[in-house]
């Protein structure tokens, strides 16, 4: 065997053999909540103009992420990185539901969460309020949320939460009953 042959053997040995050392893949840790006296329900509509709680998606693990579109960098970046938690999910992934909840319901319409959430995946959803619906859903999630002003009024910035640990942003819940909490097993 020629000396070009036992190094390519060698290196393709090599490579198998190192691909078997990767261990068991990603771990997934998280922190039992039930009865937590926050982030129980919300009532919001959806991009496509259906009211949404939390009972709408029982069975699915779901993750809320608040932010808005004009966010230039966390939020598209979360959004993208969820979308690659889906799909390194193969078939579990249909069973993650993601809701992006907006911190601007002066800018973000309906429409323009129409177009900008299900750009990083058709089945996310964006949840929209009024401002008071807003406050509320943010209270009970513990978000912070606030504006900061820039140059022109519609150029203000929203400084907001944004926990970017392990695959949940934000909250993640089951909905498997409406009032209910993800337990060591379920999120």
């Amino acid at each position: 065997m020629s000396a070009y042959l036992r190094t390519l053997f060698g290196l393709v040995f090599g490579a198998f053999a190192l691909a078997g050392c990767g261990g068991s893949g990603p771990s997934f840790k998280n922190t039992d909540i039930t009865g937590a006296d926050y982030g129980r329900d919300f009532a919001l509509t959806d991009h496509t103009g259906k009211p949404r709680t939390l009972a709408d998606f029982r069975g699915k693990a779901v993750v809320m992420f608040f932010g808005y579109t004009r966010c230039p960098d966390v939020c598209p970046t979360t959004l993208a990185e969820l979308k690659a938690v889906k799909e390194q999910l193969g078939e579990d992934g249909k069973r993650l539901q993601v809701l992006f909840v907006t911190v601007d319901p002066e800018r973000d319409t309906q429409k323009l969460l129409a177009s900008y959430v299900p750009a990083f995946d058709p089945g996310f959803l964006g949840l929209y309020g009024d401002s008071a619906a807003t406050a509320k859903v943010a209270k009970d999630f513990r978000v912070f949320y606030q504006k900061s002003p820039g140059k022109t009024p519609d150029g203000y910035t929203v400084d907001h939460t944004a926990i970017r640990r392990g695959a949940c942003a934000c909250s993640c819940a089951t909905a498997t009953q409406p009032t209910s909490r993800p337990t060591s097993e379920s999120c």
